[in-house]
């Protein structure tokens, strides 16, 4: 039975799910920060999903890297997944430009996030919901 690690759900918002897969904004207005967690079982690491279930997540990431990339000022797109902290799988796309505050480094453990204006940040995540295609059903799995 699929369940959302509490600190996954604490650190970011539900944009849809697509898949079999959550997509959740990561709480930080810094960087445009896409959670990707698969829902269709619980996993620690990415060779425990089934080949059918890679090439969905590979598909899902693709897409979302590619809507963050024509937002603007994206650069680049980074794609990580680490899971020393939160050990359920999932996976960060970020989006990155030269002079962002933590370039050319790493986001992670760089200053401290800043919380989004309420008001972009729902428009955020509508944009994000309707480009994506995604679903607005609950984060269970089912």
């Amino acid at each position: 039975m699929f369940e959302l690690d509490e600190r996954l759900e604490a650190d970011s918002v539900s944009v849809g799910t697509r898949d079999g897969c959550l997509v959740r904004l990561f709480r930080d207005a810094r960087y445009p920060w896409l959670l990707v967690i698969p829902a269709m079982g619980c996993f620690r690491e990415w060779w425990e999903l089934a080949p059918g279930q890679r090439m969905v997540m590979d598909g899902v990431l693709a897409e979302c890297a590619r809507v963050l990339a024509v937002l603007p000022g994206v650069e680049k797109t980074n794609l990580a997944t680490l899971g020393n902290l939160v050990p359920q799988l999932h996976w960060h796309v970020v989006g990155r430009h030269a002079g962002d505050p933590a370039w050319p480094g790493p986001v992670w453990g760089y200053g401290d996030p800043e919380p989004y204006d309420p008001g972009k940040q729902a428009d955020l995540v509508a944009y994000l919901r309707s480009a994506l295609g995604l679903d607005t059903v609950d984060e269970t799995g089912q």
